[in-house]
C-alpha cells in the first residue's frame, strides 16, 4: 500500500504552452457536462471526443482542458497510468488538431474519503447562513491539503472526497512520470 501521495497539477509556469479548450464531439458540439472529468466514477462517452486548442504552443504531456479541467495526456503517460494502475483509471482518445502523437483524457475513477481536515492548513465547509442548502456540510475550500494514508486503501490514483478538483497521485505514479520526464506536471505532496 502507498503510504505517500500527492497532488497531480498542471504546471501553468511554463513559458510558451498550449492552453486547451473544452472537449467536444466530432461535430463540435461541447461535451454536454465538462466536469464530468473530475468527478471519481466511471463515465460513458459516445463516440471519440476533440480536444481544441484555445491559445497555440508547446504540446505537453499533462494539461487540464477547458473549464471541466478535464486532464489530457500523452500516450506514454496514458501507457504508464494503465499498467500501473489500471483498476483506477478510464483513459478516452481524443483527437487534437496538428497534433501526430495520440492523447488521452484521463479520467480517475475512484474518490476516496480521505482529507485528514486537522492535519491541512485551512478546511471549510458551506454552512445554512451560505444560501446553498444542497451544500451545507461539505468542503467549501480545502488549502493546503492533508490526507490520511490509512483511508486511501489499495487506489493508486483518485479524486479526494468532498474535494474532487484534486487529483492525488502515489509517490509510485509520480516517480514513474518523472522517470519518463512527463511535461506540464507539477506535484504537491498531501
Amino acid at each position: 500500500m502507498p503510504e505517500r501521495y500527492f497532488r497531480l497539477m498542471d504546471d501553468v509556469s511554463i513559458p510558451g504552452r498550449w492552453e486547451l479548450g473544452v472537449p467536444v464531439d466530432q461535430q463540435g458540439r461541447e461535451v454536454d457536462d465538462p466536469w464530468m472529468f473530475k468527478n471519481g466514477v466511471p463515465v460513458c462517452i459516445d463516440g471519440r471526443l476533440k480536444v481544441p486548442i484555445q491559445l497555440p504552443g508547446k504540446a505537453l504531456d499533462y494539461s487540464l482542458a477547458g473549464i471541466g479541467v478535464a486532464p489530457i495526456i500523452h500516450v506514454r503517460a496514458a501507457s504508464l497510468l494503465k499498467e500501473l494502475a489500471p483498476n483506477d483509471v478510464q483513459l478516452f482518445p481524443v483527437d487534437i488538431n496538428g497534433q501526430p502523437d495520440q492523447f488521452y483524457i484521463l479520467n480517475a475513477t475512484r474518490v476516496k474519503k480521505c482529507i485528514d481536515d486537522e492535519a491541512s492548513e485551512e478546511v471549510t465547509y458551506w454552512a445554512a447562513e451560505d444560501g446553498q442548502p444542497e451544500k451545507v456540510g461539505q468542503y467549501q475550500g480545502v488549502h493546503g491539503m492533508r490526507i490520511d494514508p490509512a483511508r486511501v486503501g489499495n487506489a493508486w490514483i483518485f479524486r479526494t472526497w468532498g474535494w474532487t478538483i484534486a487529483l492525488i497521485v502515489s509517490e509510485e505514479i509520480k516517480e514513474a512520470l518523472e522517470r519518463i520526464r512527463a511535461t506540464g506536471v507539477k506535484f504537491r505532496e498531501v
